[in-house]
This record gives C-alpha cells, structure tokens and sequence, in this order.
C-alpha cells in the first residue's frame, strides 16, 4: 500500500478528485474517464464487496491510516490536511476519505430486462439525491433493477452512490438508448408497466399481481413528471391519494411508498 503525503491540493495526481460539486464537469468527465467516486468507509466497503476496482483514494490523516488497512495494494492513497482536501474537492469530506474506482461495464437494458421481474424506471431524474434514494429504496424492497432514461441523472455521481448508501453499486442498472422505445420493449416481453403520477385516475393499493408477475415502475422527473408518451405505453397509470391539500410527494418518496405497496401486494398473495 502506497501512502503519499501531499501538501499541494493543485498536484496533479489529485485531478481525478478536482471540483466535486461541479455538477457539469463531473457529468462530463467521469463516464469518459471511466470512473466514479466513493465517499465515506461504509460506501467504499460496499464498492470493494462489489467486487469493483479502486484507481486512488484521497483522505486527511485522521482516516488515511484506515483507508490503507482496507484498500488492496498498489492503490495510491494522497493524504491531505482537512483544508487542502475542502479546497481540492470544494466541499468539507466529512468522512474523511473520497476513493475513485473504475467504472463497471454497461448494462445493456435488454440483458436487465431478460433476467429482472421487478424493475424502477426513472424519466429525466435531474437531481443525484433522488436517484441515489430511489436506488436504495428499490434494493431494499424487493426490486432487482432500475433503469434510467437517457437524460437521467447519473446512477454513480458521489450523491446518488452516498445517497443510496451504496446500494446503486448492488443494483443492477441501465441507461436507455431508445426512449421511450424501451418501455415498449419491456411490455412486449410481459412486463406491466406502472406509471405513477399525481393525476393517475386509478390508486396505486387497486393494483393486483400475483408473484409470477413481472413489473415496471416508472417514476418521472421531479417537476412535470411524466411524459405523455410513456404515460400512453403504460399498462397502468396510478396514483397515490393525497389529503391536506397536498397534491403531490417528492419523487424519491413517492418511490418509496410504490415499491414497498408493491412488495407488500406479492407478500400477501404468496
């Protein structure tokens, strides 16, 4: 293990951690660079339990001494003071240990859709945050894939791997190339499609499926929701009933009340 003390956060041996929080140069470069960033012990476990490869790793000297005992050599491990580290990645780590690991190959949809019975499909998603908990929630609640449109936000920014606290990294996951071309495709191999929106005119708990049912959740972007074309391929357009006069829930919620209500459905018909 290699442990390297760095007191220039310009070095550019950090460049593959430069500007974190810039959304638009880390959309650009990452999937072009092939890599994905780990912040945190417990993400970064689950990134190594995945079996994916770690490039370099990043950390002040509270964690760097951990970092080494758990990373796999020759990865570099840069040590940095707490302030260089804010500076080089423009936010305070504070787990204290960022790690970049290499990029998993693609997922093609076809292959997910052969293999998967429970899918999350997310329309034009642009906040990271609720990919990344969708993500999570879909794990967690019995669904075995999420695919994701083709200006969706991207499953393995920092956010969406911190916010789905590794989970994104077990999930199987796609990106669609043919949109909505790939709702149909899966309603042609006997997916039913679930289209959830504030304005479905059937709710979500009328639903009935049986175990040997395969499904589709679709979810859309966080303003206006939707679009006309999926909501026209799908088998099913339902909706959560709302009181209070609150017509609607965040997305990432609302996903989580689907896939649970979905889980809980197949329970009880076993």
């Amino acid at each position: 293990m290699t442990l390297i003390q760095i007191d220039d956060p310009g070095d550019p041996r950090l460049d593959r951690f430069l500007r974190l929080t810039d959304m638009k140069l880390r959309a650009a470069r990452e999937p072009v660079e092939g890599i994905f960033i780990a912040e945190g012990r417990l993400v970064i476990d689950r990134a190594l339990k995945a079996g994916l490869e770690p490039l370099a790793a990043v950390a002040t000297s509270k964690w760097a001494v951990s970092a080494q005992a758990e990373l796999p050599a020759p990865v570099p491990i840069y040590e940095l003071a707490e302030s260089d580290l804010r500076e080089l990645t423009g936010f305070r780590v504070h787990r204290g240990a960022l790690v970049a690991f290499r990029r998993p190959a693609q997922l093609a949809v076809s292959s997910l859709l052969s293999s998967a019975r429970r899918v999350v499909v997310l329309e034009d998603l642009v906040d990271h945050t609720n990919v990344g908990t969708i993500a999570r929630s879909a794990a967690g609640l019995g669904f075995d894939g999420m695919i994701v449109s083709p200006s969706c936000a991207d499953p393995l920014y920092r956010r969406s791997v911190k916010t789905s606290m590794g989970a994104v990294l077990s999930l199987p996951w796609s990106r669609a190339t043919d949109w909505p071309g790939d709702i149909a495709a899966a309603r042609e191999i006997g997916f039913s499609v679930v289209a959830l929106s504030p304005t479905g005119d059937v709710p979500l708990s009328a639903l009935c499926f049986t175990p040997s049912d395969r499904v589709a959740l679709v979810l859309g972007t966080e303003g206006a929701g939707l679009s006309s074309a999926v909501q026209t391929l799908a088998t099913h357009v339902v909706s959560i009933p709302m009181d209070g006069g609150v017509d609607s829930l965040n997305v990432a919620v609302a996903a989580g009340i689907a896939c649970y209500a979905l889980r809980q459905q197949l329970s009880e018909a076993n």
